[in-house]
């Protein structure tokens, strides 16, 4: 029998693979991270396979009742493949083409073709002011004016760059409505001019070498929470996004290969992406498992362990240290890097932005740009934390090295 934490585990691979859980239930697990429940079943001597949604949408217990209900029909002599299809088209008459059902549908969609949680969650986030005004509203009966009034909601805030990115999110469920034949046309498209354009502003992020090691000063003598202590320290070298550092976990470092393999489901771009691990990264990750290595996460909350420290944690320790948002924030690590590493003109410039994570926006170039530059990423990421060294002693007075300020040797991290 399966349990949430044996769920939580599973891992992806090259091939989808199934994980029974009983009487026919079994969770199928996508490359992409995606778990589907599925049910198989015969019915009037023929094998058939009943789809029961999308986990966690539907937890464990909820796909056991599906599970539970489809046998119930079985004894009746009924199909509960057939059965569902009769039921869904009942539901469609019945108000399954209003705005809400329509952008359920289209959110599960795209949650099972690995978006990560961290985007859906702020897909529900924007979909959330529609609810109100238009949930309920046939989705092909919708105008332009419609989805103005509610944008209109979302500007009279002052939240003109979400007011846009909404409109942008109507329209592709829109789209889906198109293409699953609910909705004719995207009337969001004669909004464009509608809406206040927002103000270009980018994200605080210090560049200047000097001052780039003056912050790196300032970090080595935070004094607060160790995690975040230590998270403050492993960010610069790593300059992943945020989220992804924040929710790392133990289990996604290889200390043979000294390598972070982030998954899919974690990442903006719904990508597996690979850290390489500079001799700096090890020293601070075998001195960070000492203290949390009881803990699933790298960084975990100071009031539980089994949750992470929160997205504003970062942000709040620079201010600590006297960086206000208008100077430094957690996602400026990842401008600085990208600054620093190209005006080296020591890498290849789709090298750097591989380890950023970026996604060719050029479809062509994205389909013949096969080769990820891993060798080049080693050493460059190798280069990149002995340049961060190099700034924070800067204009420093050392004294002598002792043995404390030598790198303990990788092995020493226990693998988990």
């Amino acid at each position: 029998m399966l349990t949430d934490a044996v769920i939580r585990r599973l891992k992806c691979r090259e091939k989808p693979y199934k994980v029974a859980d009983m009487y026919g239930l079994y969770l199928l697990m996508h490359p992409n991270g995606a778990r589907y429940w599925r049910f198989d079943y015969r019915h009037a001597g023929k094998r058939g396979t009943l789809a029961l949604g999308i986990y966690p949408e539907v937890s464990l217990k909820e796909a056991r009742e599906k599970r539970a209900n489809a046998g119930k029909m079985l004894d009746k002599g009924l199909n509960p493949s057939a059965y569902k299809k009769l039921t869904s088209g009942i539901a469609s008459l019945e108000g399954g083409d209003s705005f809400k059902a329509v952008a359920d549908e289209w959110l599960a969609k795209i949650e099972a073709e690995g978006r990560a949680t961290a985007t859906m969650e702020k897909l529900r986030w924007l979909l959330s002011f529609a609810e109100p005004l238009i949930g309920t509203c046939p989705i092909g009966k919708l105008t332009a004016p419609d989805f103005l009034t509610v944008l209109r909601t979302v500007e009279v805030r002052g939240r003109y760059e979400t007011a846009r990115r909404l409109r942008s999110t109507f329209s592709s469920v829109l789209r889906y409505a198109i293409a699953t034949g609910l909705a004719k046309r995207d009337v969001t498209v004669d909004l464009r001019g509608a809406l206040i354009a927002p103000k270009v502003t980018h994200r605080a992020a210090i560049v200047e070498p000097a001052k780039v090691g003056a912050l790196l000063r300032a970090i080595e003598g935070y004094e607060g929470q160790p995690a975040v202590e230590y998270a403050l320290k492993i960010a610069p070298h790593v300059f992943v996004r945020p989220g992804e550092l924040r929710n790392a976990e133990w289990d996604e470092f290889d200390a043979d290969e000294a390598v972070w393999t982030i998954p899919a489901s974690k990442m903006k771009m719904g990508r597996e992406h690979k850290v390489p691990l500079s001799k700096q990264v090890v020293d601070l990750l075998e001195r960070l498992y000492a203290i949390t290595g009881n803990s699933r996460y790298l960084f975990p909350s100071v009031r539980t362990n089994d949750r992470p420290i929160s997205e504003n944690t970062i942000n709040a320790a620079l201010r600590r240290l006297g960086y206000d948002k208008t100077e430094m924030t957690g996602h400026g690590f990842r401008a600085l890097a990208s600054t620093l590493l190209n005006e080296s003109r020591r890498w290849h410039p789709d090298a750097i932005e591989r380890q950023l994570a970026h996604m060719e926006s050029n479809n062509v170039r994205r389909a013949y740009l096969r080769g990820e530059h891993w060798a080049e990423r080693v050493r460059m990421m190798q280069y990149w934390s002995d340049h961060l060294d190099k700034l924070r002693r800067a204009n420093v007075v050392r004294g002598k090295f002792t043995k404390d300020n030598r790198h303990p040797p990788f092995g020493r991290m226990k693998s988990v």
